[in-house]
């Protein structure tokens, strides 16, 4: 197991300074580059991470998703002794890490730089912490499951959800709820809000605008559109654990409740960190749509249960999910195989964003442009991490940020849109257009995105994003 998870953390740091950046983590680079408590989207982990990460490896892909693969290595370390403290002498750790370590989430997730990637290490330590607490009945366990947590909450804020899950086992399993009283839980809580306030802190100062984003439609329902959005929802799942894998974590999840998990704290554990989360999920996904990779915080408990609960078939569904992971490892370092835009992950994220960036400045010096800029976030630390020249965010959003301010220099840009959104009318931040041209973002042929050019006055607000090295 030590010689696997040492090789597959080798083979990631390969895939990992191999693939282009995706548009979101060209993103979180510019995160990183004004280092803040909070942001729109996320709380501030993954800037930390990238930061970390570039200062030891440089500016390059490997510098921003350094951290990926190596918190998956020690992501793994920590559930193997979840496993070994849950069910000791069983071998459950060893299983649990096979089993986590055959998923496309975890095999995708540690290549790229995303807040999923430290939000699935510390939820497995704070799992791991919690685990150890049964194993040893030392309550300083405690403290370390709290300090978790609150990291896991300052990487994304569906952490929030081990909180009415560990309340739940608490109160479910007789034996544990003098926890409850115990001077040890309350600490664990004071702690996590403790390494939390600053992300309170920044959302306070902002009118809490990523609060009220991320949680601004959680109770939506619509009636029409609920069936696809569960399917979606559970179509997504049997992708990212691999089907073998996706049904095996169901019958172990299932195991666990069946086992009693009111009675039996491991099984307990499990049942509560687990089911809690997924009927939120299932809720959010009567009324809109749930992201593939939201779910994430369910597979190391969904690992552990299984390992815990199933014995057969098991060696079969890793290699079936190892084998998939490697196919989606080579296609999106070598672009193989030329597949149809929809099937093709790598496609969509990963192909053609040089040679985008080199038309656009092409076109940015026909048509006597001074900068070039973007009014979409991802295309516009796309184009920043490529162009040497100046690159303005155009989105209201930039203003949260500690960037600055369009230089004087340009005075006039060449606007990147992409062509799914539309002919651009003048007006607004834009009162003057002039088409510019057109270009597309392909591989061998096969289109990932079309894009309009336009040439047009610098609009108020626009802030130069951090250029390349």
């Amino acid at each position: 197991m030590r010689w696997f998870l040492l090789a597959a953390t080798v083979v990631r740091l390969m895939v990992a300074a191999t693939m282009p950046l995706s548009a979101d983590e060209a993103y979180y680079r510019v995160w990183a580059h004004a280092l803040a408590p909070g942001y729109l989207d996320h709380p501030p982990m993954v800037a930390l991470w990238i930061r970390a990460g570039t200062a030891v490896a440089g500016d390059t892909a490997l510098g921003i998703r350094l951290f990926g693969p190596l918190s998956a290595l020690l992501g793994s370390l920590l559930l193997w002794r979840a496993g070994e403290d849950l069910a000791p002498g069983r071998g459950v750790g060893r299983r649990a890490v096979w089993l986590l370590n055959g998923t496309l989430l975890l095999n995708a997730g540690s290549v790229v730089m995303t807040p999923d990637t430290a939000l699935l290490l510390f939820w497995t330590a704070s799992l791991a912490a919690l685990a150890r607490l049964l194993r040893t009945g030392n309550g300083v366990w405690w403290i370390a499951a709290g300090a978790a947590a609150g990291a896991a909450f300052d990487s994304k804020y569906t952490a929030i959800l081990l909180v009415p899950g560990v309340v739940a086992w608490l109160l479910a399993v007789p034996s544990l709820r003098f926890w409850l009283r115990r001077r040890e839980f309350w600490a664990a809580a004071v702690v996590a809000v403790a390494v939390t306030a600053p992300v309170f802190w920044w959302n306070a100062a902002h009118g809490w605008v990523s609060f009220v984003r991320q949680g601004g439609r959680a109770g939506d329902f619509h009636s029409a559109a609920a069936v696809s959005y569960l399917f979606e929802f559970v179509s997504g799942q049997i992708g990212l654990a691999t089907p073998l894998l996706a049904a095996l974590f169901g019958i172990g999840i299932w195991r666990c409740v069946r086992a009693g998990a009111w009675r039996t704290p491991a099984a307990g554990l499990i049942a509560a960190t687990t089911l809690v989360p997924l009927a939120v999920f299932l809720q959010h996904a009567l009324g809109d749509r749930v992201q593939a990779n939201w779910p994430a915080i369910l597979y190391p408990g969904a690992a552990l249960g299984t390992a815990m609960t199933v014995e057969r078939f098991w060696r079969s569904a890793v290699a079936v999910g190892l084998g998939l992971s490697g196919l989606v490892y080579v296609q999106a370092t070598t672009a193989l195989f030329d597949l149809p835009r929809r099937l093709d992950f790598s496609l969509i994220r990963l192909a053609g964003w040089d040679d985008l960036a080199r038309e656009a400045e092409a076109a940015r010096m026909a048509a006597g442009a001074d900068c070039v800029a973007a009014d979409e976030y991802g295309l516009a630390a796309e184009l920043a991490d490529r162009l040497p020249g100046p690159v303005l965010g155009a989105e209201p959003r930039w203003a949260l940020f500690a960037l600055p301010p369009a230089p004087a220099a340009c005075a006039s840009v060449l606007l990147v849109r992409s062509a799914r959104r539309g002919v651009l009318a003048p007006g607004g931040v834009w009162p003057v257009l002039t088409p510019a041209g057109q270009a597309v973002r392909a591989r061998r042929g096969i289109v990932a995105e079309a894009y309009r050019f336009y040439r047009a006055p610098v609009p108020p607000g626009a802030v130069l994003l951090p250029p390349p090295g």
